[in-house]
């Protein structure tokens, strides 16, 4: 049976925006680079033009201190929130390459309102302009800036998650890991939607998925090659470039990894979230049958979209209002 047959039928329609997206082509090497750029900032611009702003969420733009300069965030809060509230740092997708700010607001004003937390989303550097380790160097120094400045953000620095999805996943894993590493701010929780961990391409899932209209194995190349270079795939690649090249899991917090069947990341993802458990880590796995790369952004109304999405919001609350969560 072929990937388009095993996707699940709710979410078949939703390909359509992949070609719209720009991913009919595979090799995202070069000049492809700034033409899907401009054609996914061009798209969401076009789909958010018809939704009204919420205004049951506050949003305010700031700069937090990078490695190399300052690093532009967006700070959402609910409107008629009170004192200091749990936070996400939040780090969008876009395969290391693409990906702003913008993008991410209606799933930021979901979290903000849905869950009762601050979310910080973060506009991290992009490759290939900015190779390793500048993302995640932003989003360590993101993390850091939230706890050290959480009574003006109005944050309690004892429930900061952080979270993500695609690449934005894999940065959320190296976050934590260097926050781990460096004893830097207490993380109580990861987020990790179907997250991009592994340079190698080695497990069965990357080839199975090689040519099809999605994220698929060229496209992942592709954004491995921006962010690593001539080192991908090679010894000298670091785990917080790539999580899944760790060898120590330890001590890192409870996870929540959401993947679909039908996508590059599966295996990766799979056996990431298994080696989480062996290392004694609180580690929730959901595989969602017949789902693609970023289905719940392309078929949000599905309903395995919406139980994706419910899944997470259960879970962020249960992480990050623990007081309050259902017993």
């Amino acid at each position: 049976m072929g990937f388009e047959e095993r996707i699940h039928p709710e979410l078949r329609e939703g390909l359509a925006l992949y070609e719209a997206l720009g991913l009919g082509r595979k090799d995202l090497s070069g000049d492809a680079i700034p033409a899907i750029r401009a054609t996914a900032a061009e798209f969401f611009a076009s789909a958010m033009a018809d939704i009204p702003p919420n205004d049951r969420v506050a949003r305010e733009d700031r700069v937090a201190t990078g490695p190399d300069g300052d690093v532009p965030v967006r700070i959402y809060r609910p409107a008629d929130a009170d004192g200091a509230l749990p936070a996400l740092v939040w780090l969008h997708g876009g395969g290391m390459i693409m990906g702003d700010l913008d993008m991410e607001d209606l799933a930021c004003d979901g979290y903000a309102e849905a869950v009762g937390c601050v979310v910080v989303s973060v506009d991290y550097r992009l490759a290939p302009e900015h190779p390793h380790p500048a993302p995640v160097e932003d989003c360590y120094a993101v993390l850091t800036w939230v706890a050290e400045h959480a009574s003006e953000l109005g944050v309690d620095p004892d429930r900061i998650a952080v979270g993500g999805a695609s690449a934005g996943g894999g940065l959320a894993a190296g976050t934590v890991l260097m926050a781990r590493d460096r004893g830097g701010p207490r993380v109580v929780f990861q987020l990790l939607m179907y997250p991009m961990l592994d340079d190698r391409d080695a497990t069965p899932s990357t080839h199975e998925f090689a040519g099809i209209l999605s994220w698929g194995r060229e496209h992942n190349v592709s954004g491995w090659r921006a962010l690593l270079g001539d080192r991908v795939g090679g010894e000298d690649v670091d785990h917080y470039a790539a999580p899944a090249r760790t060898t120590d899991l330890s001590g890192l917090p409870p996870a929540l990894i959401q993947v679909g069947e039908l996508e590059v990341f599966r295996d990766e993802d799979v056996d990431y979230a298994v080696r989480l458990l062996r290392a004694g880590v609180p580690t929730e796995l959901h595989v969602y049958p017949g789902a693609f790369h970023a289905w719940d952004l392309v078929a949000p109304q599905a309903r395995t979209s919406v139980r994706m999405i419910e899944e997470r919001l259960e879970a962020l609350r249960g992480a990050l209002h623990p007081q309050t969560a259902a017993v």
